[in-house]
């Protein structure tokens, strides 16, 4: 067929359109999610303005909403969450990438992936019935008297906390970033390897000299796509955390995330200010994922086109 003097098949034509529409219909998803969260959340901006960042004060019967408590929840919780995941996830990927025996790695790489695939509620059961009462009953005593003079270790032993939701979290990120770093580290060339340990530098020089200073951007990427994961998550959480609107020092206390804080609110929410509280909740935290995911991708696509020999 001559479209324009050039020759052209039907169904590449037709096949580049459609790919483009779908291409195209994500964005206009995205964009559509967030309109109207802006649209639910006017009445609570117009309401509140930037007092709703910083008040700290939560309650629908006076029409008084401050997120900071969700918010300092969903940041404290997260970043307890990569402080535990991210050494075990990187030294799980630097184990299936340099140092497991062929026969280890598919085995192991597949525990390590089927932890994505179990059920955030599943996690939250394991939270009530077998993580709350060990650290009731055993690590937050023992951290107590060890630590207890540092702020983060004081309070009384609920084991439902801030302590518990970090550590749902670090599970259920660990796959994510040990499964993204993995494959960042496999992307290293391989003559980067054999250079170093021709020069005379031992498995452990070689690493840390050669390959993961290659890799560090795309590293970077992956623990910023567990943050993300540990900033979105909902069930789980709520059913650990202790859901109470408050700021405490303590990772023995009570807490609240802004993903628990709508589940389990939004059911109850009839003003509409009340409402619009819950959406520009929302809003912040879709914003803060969607640009968290962004930066990590740009990341892990910076390793991924860098040329051979080039240094993260």
């Amino acid at each position: 067929m001559a479209l324009l003097g050039a020759e052209v098949n039907v169904g590449d034509l037709v096949f580049r359109g459609f790919a483009a529409l779908f291409a195209v219909s994500i964005v206009l998803v995205l964009g559509a999610m967030a309109l109207q969260m802006w649209v639910a959340a006017r009445p609570s901006i117009a309401h509140s303005g930037w007092h709703f960042v910083v008040g700290r004060d939560w309650d629908p019967v006076r029409d008084s909403f401050g997120a900071l408590p969700f918010i300092y929840g969903t940041v404290v919780s997260s970043l307890l969450a990569l402080t535990i995941a991210v050494p075990i996830s990187l030294g799980v990927a630097v184990f299936l990438t340099e140092v497991a025996p062929p026969w280890l790695r598919s085995p192991v790489s597949f525990l390590v992936e089927l932890l994505a695939a179990v059920p955030s509620v599943i996690y939250g059961l394991w939270g009530i019935f077998a993580l709350a009462p060990f650290l009731r009953n055993h690590l937050e005593p023992l951290l107590g008297k060890t630590l207890g003079f540092l702020p983060l270790f004081q309070g009384p032993h609920q084991g439902f906390g801030m302590l518990a939701g970090g550590i749902i979290l670090a599970i259920m990120i660990t796959p994510t970033i040990s499964s993204v770093s993995r494959e960042v580290l496999r992307a290293v060339p391989d003559n980067l390897r054999e250079g170093a340990l021709a020069l005379g530098a031992t498995r452990w020089e070689a690493l840390r000299h050669a390959i993961l200073p290659y890799a560090r951007s795309g590293i970077v990427g992956a623990i910023i796509l567990g943050l993300g994961r540990a900033l979105g998550e909902t069930m789980a959480i709520t059913m650990v955390i202790g859901n109470r609107a408050d700021i405490s020092a303590s990772l023995f206390a009570p807490g609240y995330t802004m993903a628990s804080v709508i589940a389990n609110e939004f059911t109850e929410a009839t003003g509409d200010i009340y409402l619009g509280a819950l959406a520009e909740i929302g809003l912040l935290l879709f914003a803060v994922t969607l640009l968290l995911n962004v930066i990590a991708r740009l990341l892990v696509w910076q390793v991924a086109r860098a040329p051979e020999g080039a240094r993260g």
